[in-house]
């Protein structure tokens, strides 16, 4: 019974920080929104759809600590940085987007991926110089 409320709270944890990740994209474009909680909440929301982290996940233990610790920290501080209406004002879009279901972005998917390849690219033609 135990392991069943524990997985449940992992459950709903998982799902406030999707909340909050989709209220810091919408603050990030929220004119209202300091340029520096800008910086912040893009990087935090890049960072956690991101496949590449700081620790390998193949890392035991130390692979997951980021997505525990520095994804959650970030959302905190970044939401600390954003002026309270802008977060109430998006935290009431981000429900009725859940409410009508997530919007697919296929143009920025497909834009971090050409990024992402690129910096592969990049990184890849520097080590072949070096060997």
């Amino acid at each position: 019974m135990k392991k069943n409320t524990t997985l449940s709270k992992l459950k709903d944890h998982a799902k406030k920080l999707k909340h909050y990740l989709f209220v810091l994209y919408l603050s990030y474009k929220d004119n209202r929104t300091p340029w520096y909680a800008k910086i912040i909440a893009i990087c935090i929301v890049a960072y956690a759809f991101s496949p590449i982290d700081l620790i390998p996940d193949f890392i035991p233990i130390l692979g997951y600590l980021d997505d525990l610790i520095i994804v959650p920290l970030g959302i905190y501080i970044a939401l600390k940085l954003i002026p309270s209406q802008v977060i109430n004002d998006n935290m009431a879009v981000a429900e009725q987007v859940k409410k009508n279901g997530t919007p697919k972005n296929w143009f920025v998917g497909s834009l971090i991926i050409i990024i992402w390849f690129l910096l592969i690219t990049w990184i890849s033609q520097i080590i072949i110089e070096f060997v």
